[in-house]
């Protein structure tokens, strides 16, 4: 049997210490979840947990990074082939929105992060994961509709918060194609 290199082990006990925190983290909440628990849980030491992360925050932090990551690959995958620029956008909202259904996803991003890490934290995170693929989308459709009078910053914050907050009803059980719906309907008005 071949022997594992340090940087294998290392990364499997990150890796187990992402996924312990992440159930608990879904489970009971940033708040109610311990480190004790969380380093039994991925059956290490509390010493491999400080090895790789600061404290329960930078661990959370870490798992945050981890969801939007996953959360970007989904909508970059989703409407990649998309040549309309609305339907560029839809497709990606019905992509977040799927994407947001995987459980524990919202809590995690969408009210723990916001309150455990604030608000700056969580804008720079969603740039590091691809956020700025909502404003790419609506430069896009800005040109292409010629509506360069458009503040796309502030459109692409509003249209943000609008998806989280669709997010977060179809995690609890909305229809996520009528939320679909209304985005295309409000980005219709806004671009033709």
């Amino acid at each position: 049997m071949a022997r594992r290199s340090n940087r294998d082990r290392s990364e499997e006990t990150r890796g187990k210490l992402l996924s312990a925190a992440r159930a608990l983290f879904v489970e009971k909440g940033y708040a109610e979840t311990g480190t004790p628990e969380i380093v039994k849980s991925a059956e290490v030491t509390r010493g491999a947990l400080y090895h790789h992360f600061t404290d329960k925050a930078d661990l959370f932090r870490a798992v945050v990074v981890q969801e939007a990551h996953s959360v970007a690959e989904e909508i970059e995958e989703a409407s990649i082939d998309q040549t309309d620029p609305i339907d560029a956008l839809v497709t990606g909202a019905e992509a977040y929105f799927q994407a947001m259904r995987h459980p524990g996803r919202s809590r995690i991003l969408l009210i723990d992060g916001p309150a455990v890490l604030g608000a700056d934290a969580l804008a720079a995170i969603d740039r590091e994961t691809g956020g700025g693929t909502l404003y790419d989308g609506l430069a896009h459709a800005a040109r292409r509709f010629g509506r360069d009078d458009l503040p796309l910053e502030e459109l692409a914050s509003l249209l943000s918060a609008a998806f989280d907050r669709a997010a977060l009803a179809v995690s609890e059980g909305a229809d996520p194609a009528v939320y679909a719906g209304a985005m295309r309907q409000m980005l219709l008005g806004l671009f033709r």
